[in-house]
């Protein structure tokens, strides 16, 4: 008697069959590329406001129309393509510095409070 293990390999199947030798019914394949698709993902993420940079808007009678927000939108996708991860965004008379990676709006600055600040811990800043 022998104690060998004798393991029976299971064939493999060209791609688009089932076990039984079938062909795998398919749909139509969509001829959309990888960069429309990561773009439409990166546009449907809406910006986000932390509680800090929403009190500060509050407080200074901060507000960001369609449009203003849309150019916010814009100039975080952008640092994000560059691989950026904390930025300094210039959108009018207002600083924001954003988290790139987590889409969120850290701190907002108005013109009056702008004078004599230092924004640390950043690695990129646009002009919105």
């Amino acid at each position: 008697m022998s104690d060998k293990l004798v393991i029976m390999p299971q064939p493999i199947m060209p791609a688009g069959t089932t076990p039984s030798g079938k062909p795998v019914k398919q749909g139509k394949t969509s001829s959309i590329s990888f960069d429309k698709v990561l773009d439409d993902q990166l546009k449907t993420e809406k910006l986000k406001f932390s509680r800090h940079a929403s009190e500060r808007m509050q407080s200074r009678g901060i507000n960001f129309n369609n449009e203003e927000m849309d150019r916010l939108s814009n100039a975080v996708n952008l640092v994000n393509a560059k691989g950026s991860r904390e930025s300094l965004v210039l959108l009018n008379d207002t600083a924001l510095v954003v988290s790139v990676k987590n889409n969120t709006v850290v701190t907002v600055v108005d013109k009056n409070s702008l004078q004599g600040n230092v924004f640390t811990n950043i690695d990129s800043a646009i002009i919105a």
